[in-house]
């Protein structure tokens, strides 16, 4: 039993689509479910929406409107005629938005945004199960926010595995193949949850964990995982294979290829992850399993931008000990912040981080009341693993370097902008 997982630009529009079916048949054997997520850029258009209902509620229906024709003029691309099912059950779901938002009373703009964005996955599965059954290929539709439980944290939901074990070993039966969504998922009184941007390859995980996967495989627009993001680094190379460990490692620094949760599970049960291209669906792409290191002569580069760099001390110049390090995580913490980078001398500590929700000012104005603090904001964090040298060509002379770290495995710098 395979996972494969298609993301949002494997879906963009209605040549994408058929792209997926190709895709599907070119393989020796189907895998037994396709986990999908939005088309293009459909989560954004509906965080607009959301955005809307809290500022400008009058707003509402156009952002809601142009989210709806996006997908009918791909229905109408897709299927030949318009009284086909798929037609009735896309416009249930949009009308399913709009009833909750005339009758939500809740001002929890996290929980709002749960309920409709996820709207987006519900959507492009349903058209993909349709196509593909129109065109030979057989399958069960499964709304996943029936299979994955969470609790209620919306936007950064946190996995119930039991219970989400259950519900997938009683769905899901070999020798047959299942469409189903990535990203959302459902608490305990059912109200929609999501996992966190770019969940979906975490999805796929979660699901390839509890049907005990062959094998999952996250189709992508690059030819697998590179040493580096083409859109900031040269010379890109193509990693044939990796161990979890250091896949772990990339994305926690920044690659964006797969999710920092993903291989979690899959390295609990030693599950292979490729990552391969659907557009060059014959080529092997990167594998991600257990022992599969790197090759030595390959370096991989890191970029993470618009990250916070704090320096601070104790007032009364007392050492910054393991009590200090507990109070200061700690608060990092309770404030969602994500730290990537600390370094500490006796009576100092430097943190670089990021702030995915945009808690920064309350979290500063608490450090100053209880430290001597220095802050500097939209800093670059470049990771080199790997490394061959402490100073890589890709660091200008005269770069203003606030911190670098050099280990055996990795090269840190955090740079002023």
């Amino acid at each position: 039993m395979d996972v494969f997982k298609f993301g949002g630009a494997s879906v963009k529009n209605a040549e994408a689509v058929r792209n997926l079916l190709n895709v599907l048949k070119s393989q020796k054997q189907l895998p037994s479910v396709v986990v999908v997520s939005a088309m293009d850029k459909t989560t954004n258009a509906l965080e607009k929406v959301v955005e809307c209902y809290f500022k400008d509620r009058k707003m509402v229906s156009s952002a809601l409107q142009e989210v709806r024709k996006f997908h009918s003029n791909i229905l109408l691309d897709l299927f030949d005629n318009d009284q086909h099912a798929v037609f009735g059950a896309v416009n249930g779901f949009f009308d399913e938005v709009i009833r909750f938002l005339e009758s939500n009373k809740s001002t929890n703009y996290n929980f709002v945004y749960d309920q409709i964005v996820g709207i987006g996955e519900i959507v492009s599965t349903t058209i993909i199960s349709h196509f593909l059954i129109d065109n030979g290929i057989k399958n069960q539709w499964l709304d996943a926010r029936a299979l994955i439980k969470t609790n209620n944290t919306y936007r950064t939901a946190g996995l119930h595995l039991i219970k989400t074990q259950q519900n997938i070993t009683q769905t899901i039966k070999p020798d047959l193949l299942y469409v189903t969504q990535g990203f959302i998922g459902s608490d305990s009184n059912n109200f929609s949850t999501t996992l966190g941007r770019e969940g979906s390859d975490y999805s796929a995980a979660i699901i390839g964990y509890c049907i005990n996967a062959s094998a999952v495989t996250v189709w992508k627009d690059v030819p697998g995982i590179l040493n580096a993001d083409p859109k900031f680094f040269d010379q890109t190379k193509l990693i044939p294979h990796m161990s979890y460990e250091e896949a772990i490692e990339q994305a926690y620094y920044g690659a964006t290829v797969i999710h920092p949760k993903t291989l979690q599970p899959l390295h609990q049960k030693e599950i292979p992850l490729f990552v391969r291209s659907f557009q060059d669906p014959i080529a092997p792409g990167t594998c991600i399993k257990k022992n599969k290191l790197m090759p030595e002569n390959i370096c991989c580069y890191m970029l993470l931008k618009n990250q916070i760099f704090i320096t601070l001390s104790t007032l009364d110049l007392s050492y910054i000990v393991e009590k200090q390090f507990k109070k200061i995580a700690s608060l990092l913490e309770s404030y969602q912040m994500k730290i990537r980078l600390t370094q500490n001398s006796a009576i100092s500590m430097s943190v670089c981080f990021s702030d995915p929700f945009n808690h920064k000012q309350a979290m500063l104005h608490e450090l100053r009341a209880k430290y001597d603090l220095t802050v500097v904001e939209n800093v670059n964090l470049y990771t080199v693993l790997n490394p061959q040298t402490d100073r890589p060509d890709f660091i200008p002379e005269g770069t203003d370097v606030l911190i670098k770290q050099l280990t055996t495995k990795r090269l840190q710098f955090v740079t002023k902008s």
